[in-house]
Formats: structure tokens, sequence, C-alpha cells
């Protein structure tokens, strides 16, 4: 087994996620006491944030790429960035270390392909679903993106940062996502992908008409794929 290592923090809520996922996903397959052979490195999330909200990501890519060294020193086989909004950078992890980057967007690519859709509703982070880091490396397996309206776009954004990467699950959000799910459906909207990572914390395929794609589990099994292999 190939030891897999987990670039999180970002937020921790979810970096929780794809570590349990990748011992459950690990137990299924081998049976018994199995779990996953990995090393995580939890950055700062305020620090990112902040290089975030002021555009620097240069130095956010500096950042990232320090932490997947220690990674690959401390063992890793594989990198796995615990993040949707993160991969703005990959290129700068990818550059850092010689072990393989596993790239979240071509691991949800390939499940959208896998079920036949071609067009697909992005949910994300303002910068996900604006800037073409990551609609871009969709659209480069063949898929058409689209993404909600701009007041819709700032409430998803929102209740991200606001609430979901400190742990609130409320209720009333649920029901917002699910009305701007619907929007994106009634546009010709195939599937919906769900392009953060903590997005899936508050909803899932019971809240959408249409095929759910949530990005942390698949891009977690994707890195058990790769360990096992």
């Amino acid at each position: 087994m190939r030891t897999i290592g987990l670039l999180g923090g970002m937020s921790w809520e979810s970096t929780a996620e794809y570590y349990r996922i990748v011992n459950e996903s690990v137990r299924e397959r081998l049976g018994g006491l199995h779990s996953a052979r990995c090393v995580v490195y939890s950055v700062d999330f305020a620090e990112v944030e902040r290089l975030q909200t002021e555009g620097r990501w240069e130095e956010a890519g500096a950042l990232l790429a320090d932490a997947a060294r220690s990674l690959e020193a401390a063992g890793a086989e594989v990198v796995v960035l615990c993040t949707n909004t993160m991969h703005k950078v990959a290129d700068a992890i990818t550059d850092a270390v010689s072990v393989p980057l596993l790239h979240l967007a071509d691991a949800t690519a390939a499940a959208v392909r896998a079920q036949g859709l071609r067009r697909v509703g992005l949910l994300g982070t303002a910068f996900t679903m604006e800037q073409s880091f990551y609609r871009d490396r969709l659209a480069g397996h063949g898929l058409v993106v689209d993404v909600p309206g701009p007041q819709a776009r700032a409430s998803v954004h929102r209740v991200i940062y606001d609430e979901l990467c400190l742990g609130v699950v409320t209720d009333a959000s649920r029901e917002l996502y699910r009305q701007v799910i619907a929007e994106l459906v009634a546009r010709g909207t195939e599937g919906i992908v769900l392009g953060c990572t903590e997005i899936e914390l508050l909803v899932g395929p019971a809240d959408s008409p249409v095929p759910v794609f949530p990005t942390a589990r698949l891009h977690a099994e994707v890195a058990v794929d790769f360990a096992l292999a």
C-alpha cells in the first residue's frame, strides 16, 4: 500500500472527512483491521484565506509547496490537496515534489463522464466559480460548466466561509443551496459538482433532482485507488 499525503486544513472540517473516507475505503476493500497509510499536513486556514482575499496567490502557492515537500519528506508517495479552491496553485505544488499530485478536478470529471453526463453546474467558493482555473480543467475533459448567477454565487460563497468552514450546518442554508441547484437544473444542468470540499457537509443526493458529485469523496476514493494499485 502506498502512503497517501493529505495536504489539508482548508478547512480542517473537510480534511477530517478525507481522513475518514480514505480509511473507511481501505477497510472496505481490504477488510479486517486494515486502514490507510497516510500522513497529514494541516495548514492554518486563516493564513491561507488572507492570501486568497488579498489575491496573493503566488505566496499561497509557495506556502502549499513547502507543505507538500514536508509530506514527501515524511514518506508520502502521492499528494492529495484537500481543497478545490487551492487547486488554483496546483502547478506550484506539482513542481515542488517528485511524487504525483492527484488533481481534484480530474477525479471529478472522470466521475461525471462515467455517468454519461456532459453539462454540469458548479458550486464552490467565488474563486472556484468565477475564475477559470477550475472550470477550464473540467472543460478540458469535454464538460460544459454552468455557474449560478451573481447573487446566488455570493450566497453560496458566504455559507462556505461563514458557516461550513466553522462547522455550522443549518436548514436555512441547505434550503438556499437546494434553490440554487434547482435554478441550475432549470437551465439544463445534468449534474451538480459540489466544488468545495465543505459543501457535502450540507447537501447531498437527496437535495438535488439530478446526480451530485461530492468532490471530497471522489478525490479521496481516487487516492485510495492509487494507493492500492
